[in-house]
């Protein structure tokens, strides 16, 4: 495939697109044959550059430099995401924060807990975005106590939590209910707003508030 003039990526399969990208990691090789099985095997590009980096070098013809420049590219996708709320988006419309959460944790094989700090305007502030806790395959410890004194650090006006669930299941188990009603309480004895709670798998998210649990 001849790179154009131009970047869009409008009309492209996914295997052109991953070909474009396997062709900046190795150039001066014939990438095809690979990019479409990586498709084959992880159905998009989404799969691809959520899947584990020993899953992707399986593939013939990748080699190890390419799974690391995959890797790159999806870190870099979700910087842009950040950077780009900063100040600018409000972070408390669903569809917005979903595609956040899930793009940022939804394809983690353990289990973690970040939370965004958002000022006055419900925009995210400056690097206002903290992985608090890191736990298993199943669990992620969390304490409210933590949560509320690191967005009262950052001078958060509110904040939006979230936690993948690595199983891909997002309905909030009792302890998930449990937890938020706790961060809830917490939140406001001091003043702050907890705009929702999210879990996220790689292609849905559960919202606390918009199932009126919060």
């Amino acid at each position: 495939m001849t790179a154009s003039s131009s970047v869009g990526l409008d009309g492209l399969n996914d295997y052109e697109i991953v070909e474009l990208l396997l062709t900046l990691a190795i150039p001066r090789s014939d990438v095809k044959q690979p990019a479409k099985e990586l498709v084959a095997r992880f159905g998009n590009l989404r799969g691809i550059l959520d899947a584990p980096l020993e899953d992707v070098q399986k593939t013939k013809g990748i080699g190890s430099v390419a799974p690391v420049a995959l890797r790159i590219i999806r870190a870099a996708a979700t910087l842009y995401l950040q950077q780009a709320a900063e100040g600018k988006e409000s972070l408390a419309d669903f569809d917005r924060l979903s595609a956040f959460w899930r793009m940022r944790i939804g394809a983690l094989r353990d289990e973690v807990f970040e939370a965004a700090y958002l000022d006055s305007g419900r925009c995210l502030i400056r690097d206002g975005v903290e992985r608090l806790e890191e736990g298993t395959v199943d669990r992620a410890a969390v304490y409210p106590r933590r949560v509320v004194e690191s967005a009262l650090r950052r001078g958060a006006a509110a904040l939006v939590v979230a936690h993948n669930h690595p199983n891909g299941a997002i309905q909030p188990s009792e302890q998930d209910r449990l937890l938020t009603r706790a961060l809830v309480l917490a939140a406001e004895t001091v003043h702050l707003q907890i705009v929702d709670h999210l879990i996220v798998s790689p292609n849905e998210a559960f919202s606390f508030r918009k199932a009126g649990l919060m």
